[in-house]
């Protein structure tokens, strides 16, 4: 394997230590807080009984899980501008703002242009508590821009440039401007098994668990609650 393309995989797997940082970043303390209430909230999330029948975290978990929310989003939600400027305090080196808007249409699955916290929360359940399969699903759905349960090229490109963009030129200086394209021209080798030019979730699903640098990045997210 090429050193670009081993210094391609390794900046996955750093995206993926970002993006929990991101997550949890202002999650590390703990309270005897133990409800929602709060005073200027715009949208109140659904009990913690509730939430915590419907997502694979503890009570206590979602508790500190919604603190760490409401700092960041005191009404309740976030939208995509404020989504772009919160993601970009962890990647001031680059340009977040693409790969932001990509994981901010993964999070707004009502795709009513706002992340409450059940949106949140129900997507970190399944990329940090769920099965292979169900986080393998939700990167596909990630990569899959236009949601037609299929992933181009051009899709997967757009997502490899954007986190090219957020990692920045100045911290990997020596890599070139086709390296995107070559990782995705490798990937779709190995994913598009019938070689018609779009790779299907059972396409997706069967490759990146044959990849044992995928499946090392994804355990990145095992036990970090």
């Amino acid at each position: 394997m090429s050193q670009c393309r081993k210094r391609c995989k390794r900046q996955l797997t750093k995206v993926a230590r970002y993006f929990y940082h991101f997550l949890m970043g202002t999650l590390t303390e703990d309270s005897e807080e133990d409800d929602f209430e709060l005073s200027t909230v715009c949208h109140r999330p659904e009990s913690m009984d509730k939430l915590q029948e419907q997502t694979k975290f503890s009570k206590k978990e979602l508790q500190v899980l919604y603190r760490g929310f409401k700092n960041e989003c005191p009404c309740g939600v976030v939208n995509e501008e404020n989504f772009k400027t919160i993601y970009s305090q962890f990647f001031p080196q680059g340009d977040s703002s693409m790969y932001a808007h990509f994981l901010f249409e993964a999070f707004d699955t009502n795709k009513n242009g706002s992340v409450s916290f059940e949106d949140f929360v129900f997507g970190l359940s399944i990329i940090l508590r769920g099965t292979i399969n169900d986080r393998l699903n939700w990167a596909f759905n990630l990569y899959d821009l236009n949601k037609d349960g299929c992933i181009t090229k051009e899709e997967m490109l757009d997502i490899m440039k954007s986190i090219y963009d957020m990692m920045g030129k100045y911290t990997y200086p020596t890599m070139q401007d086709d390296i995107p394209r070559e990782h995705v021209e490798s990937f779709f080798q190995k994913m598009d098994r019938n070689k018609d030019g779009v790779v299907t979730v059972e396409e997706f699903i069967e490759s990146c668990k044959k990849d044992e640098n995928i499946m090392q990045s994804m355990q990145l997210f095992d036990n970090v609650i």
